[in-house]
């Protein structure tokens, strides 16, 4: 007993926590497939050419493999065995790099990983340790989870490398980094002059960021000591992720921005993107282009500002536009809704095969009939929508400056099939709800207002115009088709009591691998206009629709 007390005293490794319980490490044999590398010798083989030979396990990590190989790499981080922990990944490298640096550049310490319970080949597990830079220290507590996957060439099974292993907001190309940050932290305000906080406002968390990002040098404020993590460059012709503050360990002086946001608008925004799974909505100005509200159900990645989405039929404002602008359709006039279109090899159809038969191009439009649009394909050219997605609505040009980042939109020029199907929005279209905000304020006022967080006179910075206006023709056709959409067709469920002033357009965008199409819901009341998606929703007038229609009526 005295030798094995003595030989536990001798050892200064702290043992890995796993449920609250100590792990012990031991590997264990398990049943599974197996292949033979090297020839086609039998397994049995005793000769001496079986030595060429081995056997090389195939098929997902088995439950032992997953804890053994698991632990054994969270044991080696835990321990500030590096290599040790590299090693036991798929990219050894990659996390040799990002490890060194957990500990030179973010100076964590006193790291101790409890492992949690594996789920198939994925393992959660809580980390706490401490921050301490230039004699200030702060807890660090967050949760994150690993892979186990089985190396092709050996079927060796080992962790899956990815940054957010680490920490789950982590992505290629992050770092961790403790010291001065370097922006300093703004206060931001509401129109009204309250101050903004994700306490407040869960959705604002990556808009906070942006606003510090871009104004936090300028604002009048003093930066603090923190841990952040410090974002990868943008690729040319991007806007760059603000980087993202995890543990405060000196406050700084915060300097002050006030944006266009109205507190009854957001908190409602807040409230209703909670109804729907991976709903987002924006809520602006018309007339001005003020950004009233922004929310989103998921609030790691800011989707109304910056997702990249196919628009699906809400898109047919944009197409509209074109139609008339071209003389191509005209709102009170016949317009052929054929059950199928065919145009470059791919047959077109509407939901549920549905025709309209001695149709105006207003009926059409209303119950977002598709052939009604692809049966113009043959007199367009193949840059016709993206010149007036540019020129009129300023979109697809990479040049909105609301603030914070944002993607403006892709409407990029295309040939045959894909031409056709932009023209309902799909194809290469892209597109967030802020975009699409931004359209139907331009349907619904004729000029394009840049949408906008923080007014130009802050920084005098330069929004983006329109290089031309859509005629008064134009305009009166928009309002009118899009009026009785919202009143007779696809969206009047949603905004049934919100006329005489009104508007709206549904849309549903197929994805490749998923059920349910993406729903969406763009619509004006008055001098308020707001768009929405939500993924996977279905149709948009029953996902987004009552979230933009419930906004629309906040804000009247």
């Amino acid at each position: 007993m005295g030798k094995r007390r003595r030989a536990t005293e001798r050892t200064n490794n702290r043992p890995l926590v796993i449920g609250g319980a100590i792990a012990l490490v031991c590997v264990v044999g398990a049943a599974g497939a197996y292949f033979l590398l090297g020839g086609g010798a039998a397994a049995d083989d005793r000769s001496a050419d079986a030595a060429h030979h081995r056997l090389v396990k195939i098929g997902p990590p088995s439950a032992s493999e997953v804890r053994t190989t698991a632990t054994a790499f969270l044991m080696a981080w835990q321990h500030g065995d590096v290599a040790k922990a590299a090693a036991a990944t798929d990219d050894s490298a990659a996390a040799t790099q990002l490890l060194t640096g957990y500990g030179k550049d973010a100076h964590i310490t006193g790291v101790t990983l409890t492992r949690g319970t594996p789920s198939g080949t994925s393992v959660p597990f809580s980390v706490k340790a401490t921050v301490s830079y230039k004699g200030m220290s702060k807890p660090l507590a967050y949760a994150s989870r690993l892979t186990v996957v089985r190396r092709a060439k050996d079927g060796v099974p080992l962790v899956r490398w990815q940054p957010s292993v680490v920490h789950p907001d982590l992505t290629e190309g992050d770092r961790l980094v403790t010291g001065e940050a370097g922006t300093p932290p703004v206060k931001a305000l509401d129109r009204n002059g309250g101050e903004l906080t994700t306490a407040k406002y869960p959705s604002l968390g990556t808009v906070l960021d942006g606003l510090r990002e871009k104004y936090g040098k300028t604002a009048g404020g003093k930066a603090g000591i923190e841990l952040r993590i410090a974002r990868k460059a943008a690729k040319k012709g991007t806007q760059k992720t603000p980087d993202k503050t995890l543990v405060t360990l000196s406050e700084g002086t915060p300097g002050t921005v006030k944006t266009t946001l109205s507190p009854t608008l957001q908190a409602k925004a807040e409230q209703e993107v909670t109804t729907k799974d991976k709903a987002s909505v924006v809520v602006m100005r018309p007339s001005t282009g003020e950004i009233l509200a922004v929310a989103n159900h998921d609030h790691g990645f800011n989707v109304a500002f910056q997702g990249s989405l196919a628009p699906g039929s809400t898109m047919k404002i944009v197409t509209s536009t074109l139609l008339f602008e071209k003389g191509l359709a005209k709102a009170d006039k016949a317009h052929p809704c054929p059950k199928f279109v065919t145009y470059g090899g791919w047959k077109f159809q509407n939901d549920n095969k549905f025709e309209i038969k001695n149709g105006t191009f207003k009926s059409s439009f209303a119950a977002s009939c598709n052939t009604a649009f692809i049966s113009q394909a043959t007199k367009l050219q193949n840059d016709d929508l993206t010149n007036v997605a540019q020129q009129i609505y300023g979109l697809s040009m990479n040049n909105w400056a609301i603030g914070v980042p944002t993607f403006d939109g892709a409407v990029p020029v295309q040939s045959a099939a894909q031409m056709a199907a932009s023209l309902i929005g799909q194809g290469g279209v892209r597109m967030n709800p802020l975009n699409m905000a931004s359209v139907v304020s331009t349907a619904k006022t004729g000029v394009f207002h840049q949408p906008y967080l923080v007014a130009s006179s802050v920084d005098n910075r330069t929004l983006a115009k329109a290089t031309r206006t859509m005629s008064a023709s134009t305009q009166a056709q928009l309002r009118e088709v899009l009026q009785y959409t919202a009143e007779a067709g696809t969206a009047a469920k949603a905004m049934a009591g919100l006329g005489p002033d009104y508007g709206a357009k549904t849309g549903s965008a197929e994805v490749d691998g998923q059920k349910q199409p993406n729903g969406w819901f763009t619509a004006w009341k008055g001098d308020l206009a707001a768009a929405g998606v939500v993924q996977a929703g279905g149709h948009g007038g029953d996902s987004a629709g009552p979230i933009v229609a419930a906004l629309l009526r906040a804000g009247s």
